[in-house]
C-alpha cells in the first residue's frame, strides 16, 4: 500500500505554535512537500510530566515516519529538550529539532542580560541548563517561565487585554533586571511577537529561531542528498490530534489563509 505522505517533511509541535515554525521552512524550501501535525488533544505539553512527553513526542515521530516522510522537524522546545535525542534513537530519519536560541542571544546582549520566555517544562530542563552553561559564561540568563501563553495562542487570542496581563506578568520582572534581548522559547510566542515587541519597545531584540531550523533543515536534506528537484509549489497538508473543527478555524486564522486540517488517524 502506498504510504500517503511519501517524501514529504514532516513538522510536529504540541499544538499550533510550530507553524511558525513551518512558515520559515515554506519560505527556504517551496518545492518541498510538507505536513504538519498538531498534537493539540495533549498540548500543553509545557505543563506536562517527561514521559508524558517523550510518549507523544514517539507517538507523533513514528506516525509521520509510517506515512513515509524522509524528515522529520520537531517545532516545539518542550519535546526538543525533553525527547529528541530519544526520537533520535528510536527512527532512522533526519531529526531536526528547534532549541532556545540562548547562543544567538548571548551573542546579540549589549546589556549582558538576556531573558527566556519559555514553557515551564522548557525553563527546567537538563537541555536548556546544557545551553546556559556552554554559552553564558559571562553573562546573566534569566529563565522565565509562561504558564497560559500557550492557551492563548492555541485560540487565537493574541492581542487581547487577558493576553497582554499575562505577557506584562512575565515580561516586565526581566525588564527590570536589565535584559535587552529576549529569546521566544516556545514556537507559539512568536505570534504573540508585535505585541511583545510594543510592550519592551525597539530598543529590546527579540530573537525567534524558526528561520536558522529552516537552514539546519535545508543543510542536512542536501548533506543525505534529500533535497526534492522539483520546480512546482509543493504541498501542505495540515492534521491535528485535537478538535478538527477548532483546529482548522485557528490554524487558517494563523496561517493567514484558508486550510483544511485532518483528523490525526
Amino acid at each position: 500500500m502506498t504510504r500517503p505522505l511519501l517524501g514529504a517533511i514532516g513538522v510536529f509541535d504540541s499544538g499550533v505554535g510550530g507553524l511558525s515554525v513551518l512558515r520559515a521552512i515554506r519560505a527556504a524550501l517551496p518545492h518541498e512537500h510538507l505536513v504538519y501535525v498538531a498534537d493539540s488533544g495533549h498540548a500543553p505539553y509545557g505543563d506536562q510530566s517527561e514521559d508524558h512527553i517523550t510518549q507523544r513526542t514517539l507517538t507523533v515521530g513514528n506516525w509521520l515516519a509510517e506515512q513515509g516522510v524522509k524528515g522529520i522537524t520537531i517545532a516545539c522546545n518542550t519535546a526538543t529538550v525533553v525527547a529528541a535525542k530519544t526520537l533520535r534513537e528510536q527512527t532512522h530519519l533526519p531529526v531536526v529539532a528547534i532549541e532556545p536560541a540562548i547562543k544567538p542571544a548571548v551573542a546579540l546582549t549589549r546589556s549582558g542580560v538576556v531573558g527566556v520566555l519559555a514553557t515551564r517544562q522548557t525553563v527546567q530542563s537538563a537541555a536548556v541548563a546544557r545551553l546556559v552553561a556552554l554559552y553564558a559564561a559571562d553573562k546573566r540568563i534569566l529563565l522565565q517561565g509562561c504558564p497560559g501563553l500557550v492557551e492563548q495562542v492555541e485560540r487565537a487570542d493574541l492581542h487581547s487585554a487577558d493576553t497582554e496581563h499575562l505577557l506584562r506578568q512575565f515580561i516586565t520582572p526581566l525588564l527590570e533586571q536589565g535584559a535587552d534581548t529576549l529569546v521566544l522559547g516556545c514556537t507559539h510566542y512568536p505570534f504573540l511577537r508585535d505585541t511583545i515587541q510594543r510592550l519592551v519597545g525597539e530598543g529590546v531584540t527579540l530573537i525567534d529561531p524558526a528561520e536558522a531550523v529552516a537552514r539546519e533543515l535545508v543543510r542536512r536534506l542536501d548533506e543525505s542528498s534529500g533535497l526534492s528537484s522539483a520546480t512546482t509549489p509543493g504541498s501542505v497538508r495540515f492534521f491535528t490530534s485535537g478538535d478538527v473543527a477548532q483546529a482548522q478555524a485557528v490554524m487558517s486564522h494563523l496561517w493567514h489563509e484558508p486550510l483544511t486540517v485532518q483528523a490525526l488517524s
